[in-house]
């Protein structure tokens, strides 16, 4: 083999090594300058689902949600805990994992802190979306009539429940 054959292989397996570490230890890079750009391992661990969801109200950090299914698929979502389960919202964009629970089971992993329960989303249309906003709102701090060409009260909403 000549040095350019040698080369060649050399930085193709430096790239590979890069790609696959970044593929699995980025959990999302979030809005702030970073991008929308998902990452596949969610960590944290196995853990019963809490028989109320508001104790994750009190500021542990953020969620990071997981979609089951291929190819994996994990963000951090801003949320509101709720008695039955946890609130999530989006923009109505057409993003990738609102799209995901539409099109399959809608099952999935919340992480909080270490511990990561599984669970289901189901999205909420309709009026039904306002009083479940509101709840999210007063939690992240979002006003309702943000300004924008996607106010909050026309964002898409998912209500997260234990599987």
């Amino acid at each position: 083999m000549d040095n350019r054959t040698i080369g060649g292989i050399v930085v193709g397996v430096v790239l590979l090594v890069g790609l696959t570490g970044w593929v699995s230890t980025a959990p999302y890079l979030s809005n702030e300058g970073l991008g929308r750009t998902p990452g596949v391992i969610i960590g944290g661990t196995d853990t019963p689902a809490p028989s109320d969801f508001t104790t994750l109200n009190d500021g542990r950090g953020p969620l990071i949600m997981k979609m089951s299914g291929f190819p994996p698929f994990v963000v951090y979502l801003s949320y509101a805990g709720t008695p039955d389960g946890v609130i999530t919202a989006t923009r109505p964009d057409g993003g990738y994992w609102a799209r995901r629970v539409r099109e399959g089971t809608g099952d999935g992993w919340l992480r909080f802190g270490v511990a990561t329960y599984a669970m289901r989303a189901a999205e909420v249309v309709g009026d039904a979306r306002i009083p479940l906003l509101e709840q999210w709102s007063a939690r992240t701090g979002m006003p309702m009539d943000s300004p924008g060409p996607e106010p909050l009260r026309d964002w898409e909403v998912f209500v997260w429940t234990p599987r």
